[in-house]
């Protein structure tokens, strides 16, 4: 038997996973690929944007809040072991832990933080865009597909 407020993180945990994956997956299946279509310039100018909305936006609450909501579940996990319960939470944690959060730390903000340096103006700047498209896409796709298998875990362990 898990506890009330296991319960209740299992399911905020899910919520914002699986909506975490839809952000990403919006990323890596049409909104790259549009920036892609511009020039260089306008589509780091488009990204430098984002990357600085985001970090003031509803996604990054949600990004953080997942994550200690990730390691909560790990924990209870772990202290009250239930064999294939506690399994999926802890899939579910890890997945998103590792998978998504510290991938985005690891990979996503460094090449954000080196597109923000550029100017879209210069040669430099369409070379580190042509770059940045296909390795920041990459680790995308790594966030999208933990995401929602996180979600998935910790859905079928609230069953």
């Amino acid at each position: 038997m898990t506890f009330p407020i296991t319960n209740i993180a299992l399911i905020i945990a899910a919520l914002s996973s699986g909506l975490l994956a839809g952000v990403y997956f919006a990323f890596s299946t049409f909104i790259m690929q549009a920036f892609a279509r511009l020039p260089a310039d306008q589509g780091i100018a488009a990204m430098q944007s984002i990357n600085t909305t985001i970090v003031r936006s509803p996604f990054i609450v949600l990004f953080l809040l997942t994550a200690a909501l990730s390691v909560f579940v790990a924990i209870m996990a772990i202290l009250y072991w239930r064999d294939g319960i506690s399994m999926l939470m802890l899939t579910g944690a890890v997945l998103y832990i590792v998978a998504s959060f510290l991938s985005t730390i690891l990979f996503n903000v460094p090449l954000n933080d080196a597109l923000d340096k550029v100017d879209g103006h210069t040669a430099e700047g369409a070379q580190l865009w042509s770059t940045y498209l296909s390795d920041w896409t990459r680790w995308n796709h790594v966030r999208a597909v933990a995401s929602l298998l996180a979600a998935c875990a910790f859905v079928r362990a609230l069953f």
